[in-house]
């Protein structure tokens, strides 16, 4: 952990400098990398310690204010780890919500309803020419296939688009 101390009209000493460093390795133990900015200052009788934590994108800020230096930085210590708890335990939420255990589950209920008609859709059918229907077809490139009466035969045929994506194909009934 990289570790920036500053003193406001305070010298830091080097008792204050160990205690920070021995303390802010309860934080570092929940990150691989970590920076902290740590700003203790004084204000009339009130001792201020600071504290920013940044790590993995995230960024954590604890301020407190005690009559003992030691004190304040303590406070802050415990409500810095309180944060990254709180956040490490909502991140492993949402990571287990997400998990592949649950992705199976929904698959396979997916896969349980088979051989069933799930959605119904209505449109018009209008009398035209095979031809006719390719052009009405090529005017909407996110449908596949057109139903239509043929005029020339007076049945119901389909036109759908076919593999290639350069052709058409015409579904006629027999007889």
């Amino acid at each position: 952990m990289k570790i920036k101390i500053t003193g406001k009209e305070l010298k830091i000493t080097e008792a204050i400098n160990d205690y920070v460093e021995r303390k802010l390795d309860r934080i570092n133990k929940y990150f691989e990398e970590s920076e902290a900015e740590v700003t203790l200052r004084t204000e009339k009788n009130e001792q201020i310690a600071e504290i920013y934590v940044t790590a993995n994108g995230e960024k954590y800020r604890a301020v407190t204010e005690d009559k003992d230096m030691y004190a304040s930085i303590d406070k802050d210590i415990d409500i810095l780890e309180g944060q990254i708890r709180k956040s490490k335990t909502k991140k492993d939420k949402m990571m287990k919500d997400a998990s592949i255990k649950t992705m199976e589950t929904v698959d396979s209920h997916i896969e349980e309803i088979r051989d069933e008609i799930i959605k119904t859709s209505y449109y018009e059918i209008k009398p035209m020419l095979p031809e006719d229907a390719v052009l009405k077809l090529k005017e909407k490139p996110t449908h596949n296939f057109l139903v239509f009466i043929n005029v020339e035969t007076g049945k119901v045929n389909a036109i759908h688009k076919l593999k290639d994506g350069k052709n058409y194909g015409l579904v006629e009934p027999e007889a």
